[in-house]
C-alpha cells in the first residue's frame, strides 16, 4: 500500500479549466457560490434553495474529505465471471485503509448503525453486462451484516425498479432486502393505476425538488420513465423518507469525455424529469442536485465498482468498449472519488486514441461540486491511497 498526493502527471496531460473558481473554503458565501455556478447563458436553477439549509456533521464530503482509496486486484475476473472472494477482500481492505480501523466491523460502524435505514444506490441502467455487479453489492451487504446491520434495514434502490431486476439484483439473491425504484409498476403489472395516473407519482416528494428554467416534451411511451413534465424535477421518497443513510455504488464508465460515477449516479438517480436537463445543464445537474439535503446529508460512502467498466459508448453497454479495470474506489468524498475515476477513464481513452487530453467540459462538474463545498476536485489536494492485491 502506498499513500501520496495524486499528481496530474501520473495519469495524463490535463488542460486547465477556464473561468472563475473558488477553493473549498468555509468563508464562501451562498451568494458567491450561486453566482459562480450560474453562467449568463445557462438556464437558471434553484441552487440557492439548497444552500439555505445548514450543513450537518456528516454532510458531503463526509468523514474523510479528499481521501480516496483505490484497491486493485490482479485477477478478480476469471472466464468473464467476477470472483466474489476477491471482491470481498478488495472492499474489506479498502474500508480498513479509509478508516484506519482494526476490524471490518469497526470500519463500517463509523458510518452506520443497527438502527439506520440504509439505501444502497446501484446503477442498473446498462443491464447485466455493465451495471453495479451482484458480487460487489453482495460483498457490501455481507459486510454490513457482519457489522450488525439487519438485512431488514437495507434497501437496494434506483430510479427504475425493473432495471434493477434486469441487472441481476433479485429478491432470490438478496432475500429479506427491499428492492425498489421510483419508476415502478403496480400490482396490475402496468405503470398506470385505475385512474390512469402513474404509480410512480406516489413515489415522489413534492416538498423537495430541483427547479430549472428548461422544459421538454416527452412521448407517451417515455413519460413513465420521466414521471412528470414541466420545470420541476422531484426527489424520490426513497431518499427523502425511506433512507437515513445512503451508500452509493456506481460503476466505472464514461459518459462522452466525462464519467457517470458517484455524483451522476446520485443526482440523475434521485430525481424525476431528467430528460430536459441533459442538453444545457448536464454538469450543473450532476453537481447541484447533490447539494440538496436528501443527498448531501445522507450519503456516507461511495464504493465504485470498477471491476468491469467501459471507456467509450457509456453510459450504455457497447461491448467493444468494455474493459476490466480490476479496481474498486472507496471514499466519503464523492468529488474526490469522481476525480480519481475520471483520471482512470481518461487515461484509458487517451491510450485508445479517443482523445489527446482531459476535456475541460468533461471535468466541469467537478469544479462546480467543489464550489458547492461537496468535496475536493484538485488532484494535488487529494489524499490518494493505492492498494495492489493478488
Amino acid at each position: 500500500m502506498k499513500s501520496n498526493k495524486l499528481s496530474r502527471r501520473s495519469f495524463f496531460k490535463i488542460s486547465s479549466l477556464t473561468g472563475a473558481g473558488f477553493a473549498l473554503s468555509p468563508i464562501l458565501t451562498n451568494e458567491k457560490i450561486a453566482k459562480t455556478l450560474q453562467e449568463e447563458d445557462k438556464p437558471k436553477t434553484n441552487i440557492e434553495d439548497a444552500l439555505k439549509h445548514p450543513r450537518k456533521e456528516n454532510s458531503m464530503p463526509g468523514k474523510y474529505p479528499g481521501k480516496v482509496v483505490q484497491v486493485n486486484h490482479s485477477n478478480p475476473v476469471v472466464e468473464n465471471k467476477i470472483v466474489y472472494d476477491a471482491i470481498y477482500k478488495m472492499i474489506a481492505e479498502g474500508m480498513l485503509t479509509l478508516t484506519g480501523a482494526v476490524s471490518i466491523k469497526e470500519a463500517w460502524l463509523q458510518f452506520v448503525n443497527k438502527n439506520d435505514k440504509i439505501g444502497l444506490k446501484v446503477n442498473p441502467v446498462a443491464g447485466p453486462t455493465l451495471s453495479s455487479s451482484v458480487e460487489v453489492t453482495l460483498a457490501i451487504v455481507n459486510q454490513l451484516e457482519e457489522a450488525g446491520i439487519p438485512r431488514s434495514n437495507l434497501i437496494i434502490w434506483d430510479r427504475r425498479e425493473e432495471q434493477i431486476f434486469e441487472s441481476g439484483i433479485t429478491e432470490e439473491i438478496f432475500p429479506g432486502i427491499k428492492i425498489i425504484g421510483t419508476e415502478r409498476k403496480g400490482e396490475n403489472g402496468t405503470m398506470y393505476d385505475e385512474n390512469e395516473e402513474l404509480y410512480s407519482l406516489r413515489m415522489i416528494d413534492k416538498d423537495w425538488y430541483y427547479w430549472a428554467d428548461v422544459e421538454a416534451e416527452y412521448r407517451p411511451e417515455t413519460l413513465p420513465y420521466m414521471v412528470n413534465t414541466g420545470k420541476y424535477s422531484y426527489f424520490t421518497k426513497i431518499v427523502t423518507e425511506m433512507c437515513d443513510k445512503i451508500i452509493n455504488i456506481p460503476i466505472l464508465k464514461n459518459a462522452g469525455t466525462s464519467v457517470t460515477l458517484c455524483m451522476k449516479n446520485l443526482s440523475y438517480g434521485a430525481i424525476t424529469n431528467t430528460g430536459r436537463l441533459h442538453e444545457k445543464l448536464w454538469s450543473e445537474t450532476v453537481a447541484e442536485v447533490c447539494a440538496f439535503p436528501p443527498l448531501r446529508d445522507k450519503v456516507v460512502l461511495n464504493i465504485v465498482d470498477g471491476i468491469k467498466g467501459c471507456f467509450n459508448g457509456g453510459p450504455s453497454a457497447v461491448p467493444q468498449f468494455f474493459t476490466n479495470y480490476n479496481t474498486i474506489l472507496i471514499g466519503t468524498d464523492p468529488v474526490a472519488v469522481d476525480r480519481v475515476g475520471l483520471n482512470i477513464v481518461t487515461k484509458k481513452r487517451i491510450e485508445e486514441g479517443l482523445q489527446e487530453e482531459e476535456s475541460p467540459r468533461g471535468s466541469a462538474f467537478l469544479k462546480m461540486a467543489e464550489n458547492l463545498n461537496l468535496g475536493v476536485a484538485d488532484n494535488n489536494k487529494i489524499d490518494f491511497n493505492k492498494i495492489d492485491l493478488t
